[in-house]
């Protein structure tokens, strides 16, 4: 089976768990993992494992990890030595995040980690194939390289970082696109804090969005 088409969410469909360690010998271009706290979104303040692959073809101009856009600049790392690292920390789940993850092929690395005890997050763009086996999907949509429409249904979390008036527009276009159940979070650009009010005002008649803050940022939780 093709896994740039298979997929979803585990909750959605068995899992056919290969044999332990089969994964191990794949490699990902690895900026950094790490054990932290969740700074932003749904699941802020909770203990989890990131791992932040290399590679990006969005390239926010507001990016605060811009040195993840290259991958060739980052070493490939075997999939075994990144779960072994995860599983090491005891984090319950671990957030798989970038760069772009999605331009990986992601079946390897969550099947693995996920056979090491951990549940699978992700944070995307959604502007390539869904792959690998997820629990949680936020999706973080970019006007200027927009998600694959097949990413709509599966999504947990939408959380879609604010700068002007025209972006809570392109925000409601997407949640019109999400399931009912997805969460709805608008996000201030860390150095555009006047957009701060108008979020405020937003929420506050549009109750079904919430406001995700970058907490780990206040902080200086890396």
């Amino acid at each position: 089976m093709n896994t740039q088409t298979k997929m979803f969410k585990t909750k959605e469909r068995q899992i056919i768990k290969p044999v332990s360690g089969l994964y191990d010998d794949v490699e990902y271009p690895l900026m950094e993992d790490f054990y932290t706290i969740q700074g932003e979104g749904v699941h802020t303040g909770s203990a989890a494992y990131f791992i932040r692959l290399a590679g990006c073809d969005v390239q926010c101009w507001w990016c605060d990890v811009k040195d993840s856009w290259d991958e060739n600049k980052h070493p490939k790392t075997r999939t075994g030595d990144i779960v072994k690292n995860a599983k090491a920390s005891h984090a319950r789940f671990a957030v798989i995040t970038g760069g772009e993850p999605l331009l990986h092929d992601l079946e390897p690395l969550t099947v693995s980690l996920k056979q090491a005890g951990l549940k699978v997050h992700i944070e995307t763009s959604g502007s390539s194939p869904l792959t690998g086996q997820l629990d949680w999907i936020t999706l973080s949509p970019k006007r200027f390289k927009k998600p694959l429409d097949e990413i709509y249904p599966y999504v947990d979390e939408l959380k879609v970082v604010v700068l002007k008036n025209k972006d809570i527009e392109w925000a409601e276009e997407n949640a019109l696109k999400c399931a009912p159940s997805a969460k709805l979070l608008l996000q201030p650009e860390w150095d555009t804090p006047e957009s701060i009010p108008f979020i405020v005002e937003y929420v506050k008649n549009n109750p079904k969005w919430g406001i995700s803050l970058q907490t780990h940022k206040f902080m200086n939780v890396p």
